[in-house]
């Protein structure tokens, strides 16, 4: 089963996970001013994902910029893998390519070994990205 097919509902039953969605994880994270090369880059090309209305578009147009600019903020500190195969626990339906992680450690080949992961992202959903 691909990441992407999962819903939260079976995801929580079948790993037996606990929600707390009453905890603010990044209430103390400062905010962070972004470049002027990625302000320019989202408004130049967010009309374009937008008009394209597409998953892959929204992918490469808006996505991907944002976090190439974390890792550069972060002073390229963290891994970020596009389009890589992440087969954690086939057994458990947990396997498929991710749209994108982010891992602590720099390097970005294919066959590295995670050890740990900081963000994983594996389908930006289809948000109609006008009404933001």
């Amino acid at each position: 089963m691909a990441y992407s097919d999962f819903k939260l509902k079976e995801l929580v039953k079948q790993f037996d996970l606990t929600l707390n969605e009453n905890q603010d994880l990044f209430g103390g994270t400062p905010e962070v001013e972004p470049s002027e090369t990625l302000k320019f880059w989202l408004i130049e090309n967010s009309a374009l994902a937008t008009d394209i209305n597409t998953e892959k578009a929204r992918s490469e147009l808006i996505i991907a910029p944002i976090l190439l600019e974390v890792r550069r903020q972060l002073n390229y500190q963290i891994g970020l893998f596009s389009g890589s195969e992440f087969n954690v626990a086939p057994e458990k339906g947990l396997n498929g390519t991710c749209d994108f992680l982010l891992t602590g450690g720099k390097k970005e080949r294919v066959k590295f070994t995670f050890r740990y992961i900081l963000l994983f992202i594996c389908a930006f959903l289809p948000y109609r990205i006008k009404s933001c």
